[in-house]
């Protein structure tokens, strides 16, 4: 009988082409998207067969999580291998931030993972077997300017994940964080910007203008010229999921293993004086004489 694995995110980047890579294998895929987003998924290649069944999840709505893992359960016998790859990022600073910004990002990027994996650990306990892979972020280990709220749910993500490392290994359960750096992609083009971002990005006057404005410049030309693809990511998922005892932290591109090195090794007042130096136009953010 295959291996269940359950894929959050499935329409667009690293969970698209990891959809594409486990179709070529054995395990069954149950792929999840967004309901608005179903009738454009199902354009793409795919059909729904014994190894892949689609359904619809809003991470904001843990009913929907709980009816999932209880689907998969009854029909399956549970979920084999969880992946949480879903997320959406804000960029704004925290002064342009709300309350129900902050309750939104938390829910996609932290609380919603974490809700299926409660769900989902039943069973693999019962079974005493099963894999959760938590796609997390260089953003989980070092913050940046205008990403507070992004930082804030991937921060939370690794923690949650490190304790959660040691809870289920009598069961022989594994827990792995593969951190990102900047992907080939234009995902940079999703992000979430608050009404106030959003006016000081058209706003010269507004106080934080030069810090968006460099900013998204900064991270767009990043992402653009990355040698870090969706599929050379899922490559490295893949490896996860096949190895018998994947490490709690996988470094998934290779600015992410550059950026721990260097948090690493440099005193942490050298370290964030190095990056507050290294910020885009820094010299232009803030009071302007």
């Amino acid at each position: 009988m295959p291996k269940t694995v359950l894929l959050t995110g499935c329409n667009s980047g690293i969970g698209l082409a990891l959809l594409r890579a486990l179709l070529k294998t054995d395990f069954r895929v149950v792929a999840t998207v967004r309901q608005k987003s179903m009738e454009e998924f199902f354009k793409l290649e795919f059909q729904e067969c014994d190894r892949l069944i689609v359904r619809p999840l809003d991470l904001c709505e843990y009913e929907q999580s709980v009816s999932l893992i209880k689907e998969i359960d009854e029909k399956f016998g549970g979920v084999d291998i969880l992946i949480n790859n879903a997320g959406i990022s804000y960029r704004s600073v925290v002064e342009h931030m709300s309350p129900p910004d902050d309750e939104h990002q938390l829910r996609v990027n932290y609380l919603g993972p974490f809700n299926l994996i409660r769900n989902a650990l039943k069973t693999m306990r019962e079974k005493k077997s099963g894999k959760i892979i938590n796609i997390s972020s260089v953003g989980g280990m070092m913050a940046m300017p205008t990403m507070s709220a992004y930082s804030a749910s991937k921060f939370a993500l690794e923690g949650a994940s490190e304790a959660l490392w040691y809870e289920v290994r009598p069961w022989n359960i594994t827990v792995t964080l593969v951190q990102l750096g900047f992907v080939s992609s234009k995902s940079f083009q999703n992000v979430i910007l608050t009404k106030r971002g959003l006016q000081a990005t058209k706003d010269k006057s507004n106080p934080y203008h030069h810090h968006y404005k460099h900013m998204s410049e900064f991270i767009e030309k990043l992402m653009l010229h990355s040698f870090s693809s969706p599929e050379k990511i899922a490559k490295k998922i893949l490896k996860v999921i096949n190895s018998k005892s994947p490490p709690l932290r996988v470094s998934g591109t290779s600015d992410a293993r550059f950026f721990l090195l260097l948090r690493r090794l440099l005193p942490r007042f050298i370290y964030h004086y190095v990056l507050y130096k290294s910020l885009p136009r820094i010299q232009k953010w803030g009071p302007q004489k």
